[in-house]
């Protein structure tokens, strides 16, 4: 049996748009939209993130989110950085800090309000 891939869909209010924004982040485009099926998947990283399109969407209010949990996310917050995103408002990238649940997380809030936070466990169980 091979391990599971979860991927969140998330919307999105111009899929062009948010293309641009995770390529400066490192995805690359894994299903482009075309005019019958205004869908996106993009694959970075050893995530996998899909958008569908909701040009309604006011980001401020979104609830939308998605937690990737990884074995070590220092050096994929490092990379993410390159993109100079502000560290308040819409889009916004928050350092990695260490949770009372013992994991190690940041957060990634996208142009639209979604967010996806990454973390780590502080130290691995025997799970």
């Amino acid at each position: 049996m091979t391990a599971p891939v979860v991927a969140p869909i998330l919307p999105a209010r111009d899929l062009d748009a948010t293309t641009a924004f995770y390529a400066a982040l490192g995805f690359l485009v894994a299903f482009a939209p075309t005019a019958a099926e205004r869908y996106l998947i993009l694959r970075g990283h050893g995530i996998e993130l899909h958008f569908f399109e909701y040009p309604e969407l006011e980001p401020a209010r979104s609830y939308a989110g998605a937690y990737v949990r990884l074995t070590e996310i220092d050096a994929l917050h490092t990379l993410f950085t390159r993109a100079a995103l502000p560290s308040n408002g819409i889009p916004r990238l928050l350092p990695p800090e260490d949770k009372p649940w013992g994991m190690r997380e940041f957060a990634l809030i996208d142009r639209d309000g979604s967010l996806i936070r990454v973390g780590a466990p502080l130290r691995l169980s025997e799970d």
